[in-house]
């Protein structure tokens, strides 16, 4: 087909035009399907043990208002390949973070690479410094490409914004894999430090 092209001069930016014709994109439909719901009440884990499978290719996991029992927590997750009897997958990954306190003396955009991990089989950060007090919490998303695939490994990216413990705002950008060509079929959300006083982790399955 042929691009037919308008000179700009040929233009009257006054008038009122109208386009006709169709526009469409056959055989592409993505839905979003909720499959399980997690709250918190001073809960040590959170673990989703049932539904990652096949089914989907793409798995997120939706944070809502997650406020830790202690001060200055790390909100963080792993993988299981085995149901969520353990978790401790092999994790390599990439972390990011911007922050701005709310007295505006401190600001500022880096990587952070205390936070990342390099073949470990730790936890991973999602959200590291909220705060406890009464109106402090954090929220984001993550999402977990293709986790039944035995052939690659499983790649995951998450971002998340919360109140920090010292009273200002922070965003938090990891990406990374799962060293791994088993499926995994179970993941678990934790604080680092006492447990989850309350919170909303969604599932959702993406095609």
């Amino acid at each position: 087909m042929a691009l037919s092209k308008i000179q700009p001069a040929s233009i009257d930016l006054t008038a009122n035009y109208a386009f006709t014709g169709t526009n469409s994109v056959a055989g592409v439909s993505i839905e979003e399907t909720k499959l399980a719901t997690q709250t918190a009440s001073s809960s040590a884990t959170l673990s989703f043990t049932s539904g990652i499978d096949g089914t989907y290719n793409i798995y997120k996991f939706r944070f809502i208002d997650m406020h830790p029992a202690s001060d200055d927590a790390v909100f963080q997750f792993q993988g299981s390949s085995n149901g969520g009897t353990s978790y401790g997958l092999t994790i390599t990954s990439s972390a990011f973070r911007a922050y701005h306190n709310e007295a505006d003396s401190s600001a500022g955009l880096n990587y952070e690479g205390s936070n990342d991990l390099a073949q470990s089989t730790n936890f991973q950060y999602l959200m590291e410094g909220v705060g406890n007090d009464n109106d402090q919490a954090g929220s984001g998303e993550l999402f977990l490409f293709n986790p039944s695939s035995t052939t690659f490994v499983k790649h995951f990216i998450a971002r998340t914004q919360f109140y920090q413990k010292s009273d200002g705002t922070q965003e938090n950008d990891y990406g990374g894999y799962f060293n791994t060509t088993s499926a995994i079929n179970a993941v678990q959300f934790k604080m680092s430090n006492g447990n989850t006083d309350s919170g909303t982790i969604e599932m959702y399955g993406i095609n």
